[in-house]
């Protein structure tokens, strides 16, 4: 297997969370097409990225709405790897992404947790050595 090619994020509508993922974390749209079925295969990623992307993936019965926000139980879940750490946190905080927490220097990195607009967690890490 050569990589892992699509993350599936439960969301609660399309256009808000393309506008976030796009606008505020810096993320580019690579395909947003209609189904059948009414609903869209929308598809983000970091700019430049060639491999993993995010299926923002609507949620469609009451079951998947009580999971928007809440995939991973309160966990970090995504982790956003960046090879210019404090550019991209200046440039998504003042975007309104909410940080958890004040910049963290560990040993394997430089890393900040940050919620999406539905209360997930990520991490934006830069790894030691890059």
């Amino acid at each position: 297997m050569a990589h892992l090619g699509l993350v599936a994020l439960v969301v609660r509508e399309y256009d808000e969370a393309i506008a976030f993922y796009t606008e505020r974390v810096g993320f580019e749209l690579v395909e947003d097409t209609p189904r059948p079925d009414g609903s869209r295969w929308v598809v983000v990623r970091p700019r430049g990225a060639r491999e993993t992307a995010i299926l923002l993936a609507r949620a469609s019965t009451p079951e998947q709405r009580t999971r928007v926000g809440n995939q991973t139980g309160g966990r970090v879940g995504l982790f956003l790897y960046t090879e210019d750490f404090a550019a991209d946190h200046a440039r998504m905080s003042a975007a309104g992404v909410r940080f958890l927490e004040e910049p963290r220097h560990e040993a394997y990195g430089s890393v900040a947790v940050f919620e999406d607009l539905y209360g997930n967690r990520w991490d934006l890490i830069q790894p030691r050595g890059n």
